[in-house]
């Protein structure tokens, strides 16, 4: 019997280094493919959003200003509960609402005169769209 325990032991030992071993060539395969991929400066997703693996990073549109007004419509929406996190409740703040829509009041003011017959029109709708669903929706909670 004391024989079959120590060759047992030497089967554990064994199958021990053999695990570690593969744990090791993991984990050079693994940096040696980190290396080769490019530095993430930002981080792939928003706050609360787990990136799925394997799914592919979704295409930044370039910096411009109807993606500035475009930001800041969205934003005014999802506090007014147009829009919610994927399998969340919508939820109102109008507060923060109001101030998103004060934001786009202020851009349109730094920026009358400097905008193109495009941008003036994107202003113009993106405002009176915003202030309207903001009336709406604050006279069901008065």
């Amino acid at each position: 019997m004391l024989y079959m325990a120590e060759e047992k032991l030497h089967i554990d030992t064994d199958w021990k280094k053999q695990a570690q071993e593969e744990k090791r060539r993991l984990a050079e395969q693994a940096a040696a493919t980190k290396a080769k991929e490019p530095a993430i400066i930002a981080p792939p997703s928003g706050p609360g959003e787990a990136r799925a693996a394997g799914r592919p990073r979704a295409q930044m549109p370039p910096a411009s200003f109807s993606t500035l007004v475009q930001s800041l419509l969205t934003q005014a929406l999802f506090y007014l509960g147009d829009l919610s996190a994927r399998g969340a409740e919508p939820t109102v703040n109008l507060e923060m609402a109001k101030h998103q829509i004060d934001t786009l009041g202020v851009l349109e003011e730094k920026t009358k005169g400097n905008l193109s017959e495009d941008e003036q029109k994107l202003m113009d709708t993106v405002l009176y769209e915003a202030r309207m669903r903001y009336v709406s929706v604050a006279a069901q909670f008065t």
